[in-house]
């Protein structure tokens, strides 16, 4: 009977949904061959270049090993703010996990983290459903996994373990929705919608959009008075604001982090085709740019037949199909798709909110199970219309005859006869009624010997045939879906001999902070320095920051990600600027391309450079910044270095071909050509040794860092050949330089000498002792990110100055010392703002409790007199 869904059937509903949900994507990874269970890695994309290596930066700092703290990184970037990135990446409450691993499992210990968050997900919404409305615990289960293991998590979340927090808030904050309209569980609620925003305030707040829609939904097919249900209404949203303003500390930060960022692609919306719409709700399909709505066969067909299911009340019926095509279309509608962004367009994969729908699909589903199963006209024009979605979807490209079709067929086959059976078997007992009070497959009607067997058999048999379903297609699903990605994105090999000889060639050089140490130019992934160690500039985040991008450019620095990836510059100049003292030299990655010099060893180069912290006798500037970088950076050092010497150029159909220019005998050439694509060649030497490669793609996100030529021959003549790989290669006037290595010897030698002669540096402040009477500028070689503050000698804190993008402040002769602490932005703000939630939620506490005392408990009913025997004559 279907009057409700006791707690042991809801724990064993979230159970069976976590196992299905982590069977499946283990599957489909084994059915991919994908890491962990075979040799294709599964670091795609950002998975390999930001998040991995911050988990690894995460594992760091929990065993003590991170330079830096929860304010600063000094590993990335030169120093980079890190409470912004940990809110973005890694402030789950899975996210610690990953010091339970060994370090050089991190991609283990990612891949481990990233199945407890969609397992965890299937089983909050197992637990959810029957609080809509109680049904059998098996199909709670079963769509519980259908929703984990959605289009969305096995196209995007899967390596976007971030966005998985999302997946797991949204029916949590349903079940808060829930609880607003019993008027329970307050305090709970709002500790609830903290953790979701604090877990990934994006995601979240696409789930809190969602939530509130369910809950609007529910009080209108509730048929609530008005004023009742506003009194819900209200008690939702108290919530939801004290949840966020508890949150606001982290979340206040990264936004005040994300005005300050490099400014990252910014897109017109399209909508896709529709038949690439359709097609995504249905297994194996796969598409970067198109939403994944897939929730499985069983899940769809049950929501198709909804409208057709008359046991359900009707206003239940209409309430959640017109809510099921209204998010769906408002996936297509420019408007409502940017309100479910916070009204930016994402960068990167458009369709970021596709969950939502996955959900509101799940919720339709189960209403249709719960109420009872469908009849055999209901169930036939789910059937009929999931053959016309089919077809329609069939024109799309998305849909690959090879395999979609065999894997729709069976899945269809196998969730329309299981449905049948178990309609069969509840027609034996009764058809489902409106009011609920009928069976709807869980349970056989009878337990003794003949029909009553046969058809719990029959029952069992279905609902066996839809888990095994649903984890087939949601299996095959999840391998199309890493085979083709693979394809289409960059990838990059988890941890293994490379960063192992790296890290150990990084902990050799140490000596931080008396100098940096850079993981080199030929970089791993995009956060080499998170990955192996050392101090670098490398650094890859969504909030990459804005001063840090345009320095290292004007430098002659390269980047990728329209100037959100920033690269080591292997040049010693600007090693002598920022004071990194040993730099490692590795091979060409072999995962990314083949090494052609061999198994060449990883080596390590060291140079004197001054101090983390050094005296200029000039104030500097915030605009100082030419064209040339050669010129820039002898800005920066202040010293004049190089020779930029006339060049002859001479090209073909493709491009530059041919440099010629000359310089001193004895001086280090250096080529700039930020959009040259290729490889450069210093010819009129002993041997000649491809010694750069450039790379950037067809949108020119790429810019080619300055690269070292190597030694200038005795005849001073430069011949530089290029092998451009893509056309409109180009080279500046301008593009070669000259250094002259004795007069940088003389600049090094100089600021050594006035510089700091002690640094220190502890989390997030930099205290130097320098000379008496020291005067002009003291530089700080960090970049001069909003937040730095310094004071001299025993003087305010304030505001750091800029020099030409690095910290400084001013030296009057007077002060000895010099002392900078980093405050994040945000983070004073969203303190204020969650002390005050802080306080108003402890208010609510003490009010509920309150409440709850004065609340008289209800009294016993008298127990009634036993009725009189009556006594019969029996004569």
């Amino acid at each position: 009977m279907i009057g409700s869904t006791s707690p042991r059937e809801r724990r064993a509903a979230a159970l069976l949904a976590a196992l299905l949900t982590a069977t499946g994507l283990c599957g489909g990874d084994v059915l991919a061959r994908g890491f962990p269970f075979g040799p294709r890695t599964r670091d795609v994309n950002d998975l390999g270049n930001q998040y991995v290596p911050f988990h690894a930066h995460l594992w760091d700092l929990l065993h003590g090993r991170a330079d830096g703290g929860l304010l600063v990184n000094w590993q990335s970037g030169y120093g980079s703010s890190f409470l912004p990135d940990l809110g973005t990446y890694l402030s789950s409450p899975f996210a610690p996990l990953v010091a339970l691993f060994p370090r050089d499992e991190i991609d283990l210990a990612v891949y481990v983290i990233t199945l407890l968050k969609a397992a965890c997900a299937g089983a909050a919404m197992a637990w959810l459903l029957p609080r809509l409305r109680p049904g059998p615990w098996w199909a709670a289960g079963l769509l519980g996994s259908s929703y984990a293991l959605c289009g969305w998590t096995l196209s995007y979340a899967s390596y976007n373990p971030m966005w998985l927090d999302g997946l797991l808030a949204l029916p949590l904050l349903c079940l808060v929705g829930e609880w607003a309209r019993e008027g329970r569980h307050r305090v709970a609620g709002v500790l609830i919608v903290a953790l979701a925003w604090v877990a990934n305030f994006y995601t979240a707040y696409m789930a809190t959009l969602g939530a509130a829609l369910v809950l609007l939904l529910r009080l209108w097919t509730d048929g609530s008075p008005r004023r009742p249900a506003l009194a819900t209404v209200g008690r939702a949203a108290l919530t939801t604001v004290l949840g966020v303003g508890l949150a606001a500390p982290l979340v206040v930060t990264v936004y005040a982090g994300t005005r300050h960022a490099h400014p990252g692609r910014a897109g017109d919306f399209t909508p896709v085709a529709t038949e690439n719409l359709l097609a995504r709700l249905l297994p194996t399909t796969y598409s970067y740019a198109s939403p994944g709505l897939y929730v499985g066969v069983t899940a769809l067909v049950l929501a198709l037949a909804l409208p057709f299911h008359r046991a359900v009340p009707v206003r239940e019926r209409a309430g959640w199909t017109v809510l099921v095509l209204a998010v769906v279309l408002s996936l297509q509608w420019t408007p409502t798709h940017l309100a479910w962004h916070a009204f930016s367009a994402p960068n990167g994969s458009p369709y970021r909110q596709a969950f939502v729908v996955c959900a509101v699909l799940v919720c339709a589903a189960w209403h249709t199970l719960a109420h009872g199963l469908p009849d055999r006209r209901a169930l036939g024009a789910g059937g009929l219309l999931l053959a016309v979605l089919a077809a329609w979807a069939y024109r799309s490209r998305l849909e690959h005859p090879s395999y979609a079709l065999p894997v729709l067929l069976l899945a269809a086959a196998g969730s329309l006869t299981g449905l049948a059976l178990l309609a069969r078997h509840a027609g034996g007992r009764g058809a489902g009624r409106a009011d609920g009070t009928a069976t709807a497959g869980a349970g056989p009607a009878t337990t003794g010997p003949g029909p009553g067997r046969g058809r719990t058999a029959l029952a069992g048999l279905a609902v066996v045939l839809l888990l095994g379903t649903q984890l087939g297609e949601a299996a095959a699903t999840d391998a199309v879906a890493d085979r083709l990605r693979l394809g289409h994105m960059d990838d990059y090999a988890p941890w293994g001999a490379r960063q192992e000889e790296q890290a150990a060639a990084v902990a050799r050089a140490e000596d931080w902070p008396r100098r940096r140490t850079d993981p080199g130019r030929e970089q791993t992934v995009s956060n080499d320095p998170l990955m192996v160690g050392g101090q670098g500039a490398q650094y890859y985040s969504s909030l990459t920051s804005e001063v840090l991008s345009r320095t290292l450019t004007a430098l002659g620095g390269g980047s990728t990600s329209r100037g959100r990836s920033v690269q080591s510059l292997d040049n010693p100049v600007t090693d002598a600027v920022f004071s990194v003292g040993a730099r490692v030299h590795s091979p060409p990655d072999p995962h990314q391309r083949a090494n052609p010099r061999g198994d060449s060893p990883v080596t390590v180069s060291r140079r004197p450079v001054p101090p983390l912290v050094t005296v200029r006798p000039d104030k500097g500037s915030a605009t100082g910044f030419g064209a040339s970088p050669y010129r820039n950076q002898e800005l920066l050092l202040g010293s004049r270095v190089y020779t930029v010497p006339r060049l002859a150029l001479r090209t073909d159909a493709l491009g530059p071909v041919a440099v010629t220019a000359r310089c001193r005998a004895g001086s280090e050439a250096f080529l700039w050509a930020p959009h040259f694509s290729g490889v450069a060649r210093l010819t009129g030497t002993a041997t000649a040794v491809p010694v750069a490669r450039y790379r950037s793609d067809a949108r020119g996100k790429a810019i080619a860092a300055m690269q070292p030529l190597g030694t200038v021959p005795d005849s001073g003549r430069l011949d530089i050949s290029l092998a451009p790989n893509r056309a409109g290669a180009t080279v500046p006037d301008g593009a070669v330089g000259c250094l002259d290595t004795a007069r940088l010897r003389t600049a090094v030698d100089r600021l050594t000498a006035t510089g700091a002669f002690e640094v220190t540096v502890s989390g997030a402040t930099v205290h130097a002792r320098l000379a008496a009477g020291s005067t002009g500028t003291a530089v700080l070689a960090a970049p001069r990110i909003v937040g730095w503050r310094c004071a001299t000698g025993d003087g305010a804190e304030r505001p750091a100055r800029t020099y030409h993008g690095l910290v400084a402040a001013p030296l009057d002769g007077s002060a000895t010392t010099l002392t900078c602490t980093f405050h994040p932005p945000g983070l004073r703000l969203g303190s204020a703002i969650g002390g005050l939630a802080l306080l108003a939620t402890t208010a609510l506490a003490v009010l509920t409790a309150a409440r709850r005392r004065r609340t008289p408990a209800p009294s016993a009913p008298p127990t009634a007199a036993p009725p009189r025997e009556r006594v019969t004559d029996a004569r």
